[in-house]
C-alpha cells in the first residue's frame, strides 16, 4: 500500500480483503476510507463507538459529498468493523443513501454511425465498436483479450466483468470483420487493445480521449463517453423489442431493475404505447363542452 510501516491493525484488513480475492482498487479505496475516518476520529479506529460512526457520517453529509462517496466509505468501514473487528454490532448506525437516478445520455442510431466513423483510427474505431456492438463496461474493452473472441459461436467472452462475474455476448458479423482487419494490422497478442506498452491493456482515459475527439469530429453536441455506447446499446435492443431480460444477460446486471432504466429512454417503445385517452371513443377536440 506504501513504504510506510503498516500497522497490525491494517495488516490485518489487507489480509480479510485479500482472503477475500478483492481487487487492488478496492483495497486500497476500503483502507483510505478507514484512514479517513480516523483521522476525523483523532484515534485508532478500533476504538470508536456508534456514536462516532453516527458523527462521521453526519460530517460526511455535512461535506456535501456525493452518495456514492458516502456509500463508498459506508461500504468499507461496514467491512473494517464487521470483519476484521468483528465488531457488527458497531455499524448500526452507518445507513446507505440513495442516489438520484439520472435517465441515461443515449445517442440516435444515426449519431452512433458518426461518432464510430470519426474515430481516430482503426483501433479505436474497433474499440468503440465493441462497446456499443455487445454493449460492454469500458473497463471491459479494455480487458478484453484476442483468445476471448470466438468466431465459431460468434460470441465475446467477457472475464470478470463486474461483480467478478464472466459472461458471453454477442459477436455480431459486421463487428468480427472490424476486428479481423484490426488484428490483421496491429497483430496483438495477448490484449486485444494493447496499451502504449503491449505488455498492458489500453487505459480507459485512452478511450476517453478517443470518444471526445470522435464526439467533437462528429458534430455531436451531447456528453458522451464510452459509458454511452452501451446505454445506447441497451435502449437500442429494447426498442427493437429484445425481451428485457435477455438484455439484463448482455449487460450483466444484477438486478433486473437497473436494466429497467433504459426504459424511460426507450423512445420507440414510449411511443408505441397506446395512451387509454385514446380508447374513450369520442373527439375531444370537437366536443362541445356542457352548458
Amino acid at each position: 500500500m506504501s513504504d510506510k510501516p503498516i500497522s497490525p491493525l491494517r495488516q490485518r484488513m489487507i489480509e480479510d480483503m485479500a482472503a477475500r480475492r478483492f481487487k487492488e482498487k478496492v483495497q486500497k479505496d476500503y483502507v483510505r476510507h478507514v484512514r479517513t475516518f480516523a483521522a476525523f476520529l483523532g484515534r485508532s479506529p478500533d476504538t470508536a463507538t456508534k456514536e462516532d460512526l453516527r458523527r462521521f457520517q453526519l460530517h460526511l453529509a455535512l461535506q456535501q459529498i456525493s452518495p456514492g462517496s458516502i456509500n463508498a466509505a459506508v461500504t468499507a468501514l461496514r467491512f473494517f468493523f464487521t470483519v476484521t473487528l468483528e465488531r457488527p454490532d458497531l455499524v448500526r448506525p452507518l445507513t446507505i443513501v440513495n442516489k438520484p437516478r439520472k435517465a441515461p445520455v443515449v445517442l440516435s442510431q444515426e449519431e452512433v454511425a458518426l461518432l464510430l466513423e470519426a474515430a481516430p483510427g482503426l483501433k479505436y474505431k474497433a474499440a468503440l465498436s465493441v462497446a456499443y456492438g455487445a454493449g460492454l463496461r469500458v473497463s471491459e474493452v479494455a480487458h478484453l483479450k484476442v483468445s476471448d473472441i470466438d468466431s465459431q459461436r460468434m460470441t465475446l467472452r467477457v472475464e470478470q466483468g463486474k461483480g467478478q462475474r464472466d459472461r458471453y455476448v454477442m459477436l455480431s458479423p459486421q463487428l468480427l470483420e472490424l476486428l479481423r482487419a484490426w488484428w490483421k494490422a496491429a497483430r496483438p497478442r495477448a490484449w486485444l487493445f494493447p496499451g502504449q506498452n503491449p505488455v498492458n491493456p489500453i487505459t480507459a482515459r485512452q478511450l476517453n480521449r478517443a470518444v471526445t475527439a470522435a464526439k467533437d469530429l462528429a458534430g455531436i453536441s451531447k456528453r458522451v463517453s464510452p459509458h454511452t455506447l452501451r446505454h445506447s446499446f441497451a435502449t437500442h435492443l429494447l426498442e427493437q423489442d429484445v425481451d428485457i431480460r435477455v438484455i439484463q444477460v448482455l449487460l450483466g446486471h444484477a438486478k433486473l431493475e437497473t436494466t429497467a432504466l433504459y426504459t424511460q429512454v426507450a423512445v420507440n417503445t414510449i411511443r408505441d404505447v397506446k395512451s387509454p385517452l385514446e380508447r374513450l371513443g369520442v373527439n375531444l377536440a370537437k366536443r362541445k363542452p356542457p352548458a
